[in-house]
């Protein structure tokens, strides 16, 4: 096996194994699911993401398609402690570089206290720690990716037809393919929409409910789906996963932050302030809202850092959720999330949306 070199911010490398070869450089972040690893490696809002796993051998159960959340690999290079074959030989062919055989419990502890960093990994024959420190001076920060949308966004209106649900306009910043899965499941017709749909194009489809994908990145950096939030709030409902609860939160005077660390896993806790119950939520993201505005309620926030998890509006017809209600592997305590969204969009049929 080849060598591989991973160049942190801090200034210090990490020697690893190669188990696929190249050169790339991103965010290093770290997810601490257990399970689900195809999932987490075909989530478009891992884009432009160095993935480290905390979870010691990744690859157990094999490599299979129908499990995949997109068509391709997103993040730029992977990390593990120890990766099978299987996956190793899949990264390989994505041309996603990949190592292992390093301390990977220290290398989360470096993020936990650091904040996720920047990072460059030359993995391969050729590979030196000049390779890798070179390819961490090129890496651009997450909020200087500015045209992250076009990287993860579909170029053309795409329709799933569903049974006799609602008609659900999908602005795809970088949606999970189990969203749409889900909306179906519910009967729905989703149509699936670039990034930077304009409002006339919405308007032409006169949908039942507009919902905003998840996606990577800074949501200050998806100005067209802010608008378009800003265009339609209080004439259609509206509806919103992950970086969806971020750009609808700006979109009504609220703001967004970056965070430390993030959280990505299939382990956070999430209380419902009216209930008083906790669930277990799938989660994926670096920002997070830090002020809803004036129009919006938080109804749920997360038990570790009490982040907003859940916002929801009654009088507009909006509710967002910060996690992952489609998570596949799982949990799938929230689902349910899904049945209030088309609950939301058939109350009343509207009367025709048009653009200003």
């Amino acid at each position: 096996m080849s060598a591989a070199y991973v160049a942190l911010e801090g200034g210090s490398v990490v020697e690893a194994r190669c188990r696929a070869p190249g050169t790339s450089h991103g965010e290093l972040v770290f997810t601490t699911a257990y399970t689900g690893y195809e999932e987490s490696l075909t989530d478009p809002s891992y884009e432009e993401q160095v993935l480290t796993f905390s979870y010691p051998l990744i690859g157990n159960y094999g490599v299979r398609e129908e499990r995949f959340e997109d068509e391709r690999v997103h993040p730029r290079a992977v990390v593990a402690r120890e990766l099978t074959d299987d996956v190793a030989e899949w990264l390989e062919s994505e041309g996603v570089p990949a190592v292992d055989k390093l301390d990977t419990r220290d290398l989360v502890g470096q993020i936990r206290e650091g904040g996720a960093m920047k990072c460059g990994i030359s993995a391969g024959p050729d590979a030196s720690p000049e390779k890798a420190k070179d390819a961490l001076a090129d890496c651009p920060g997450m909020s200087d990716h500015v045209d992250i949308g076009a990287q993860v966004s579909v170029s053309g209106k795409t329709t799933y037809e569903g049974g006799d649900g609602p008609d659900v306009a999908l602005v795809d910043c970088g949606a999970k393919g189990s969203i749409v899965e889900s909306l179906l499941e519910r009967d729905a017709t989703v149509h699936v929409l670039p990034y930077d749909v304009t409002p006339g194009e919405v308007a032409d489809l006169d949908p039942d409910v507009l919902f905003v994908s998840n996606g990577p990145g800074d949501p200050a950096n998806f100005e067209a789906a802010e608008s378009l939030v800003s265009e339609f709030v209080g004439e259609v409902p509206l509806a919103g996963i992950c970086l969806g609860q971020q750009i609808v939160a700006r979109a009504l005077g609220g703001t967004t932050e970056k965070m430390a660390f993030g959280h990505r896993g299939v382990n956070q806790p999430v209380r419902d302030l009216r209930s008083d119950k906790v669930v277990m939520t799938t989660q994926n993201h670096g920002y997070t809202v830090a002020e809803p505005g004036p129009e919006l309620d938080v109804t749920q926030v997360n038990v570790n850092d009490d982040t907003a998890e859940g916002l929801e509006s009654d009088d507009l017809q909006v509710l967002t959720r910060q996690y992952h209600p489609e998570a596949n592997p799982g949990p799938h305590d929230t689902l349910g999330f899904f049945d209030n969204v088309v609950e939301m969009a058939t109350d009343e049929r509207r009367t025709p949306v048009a653009a200003d």
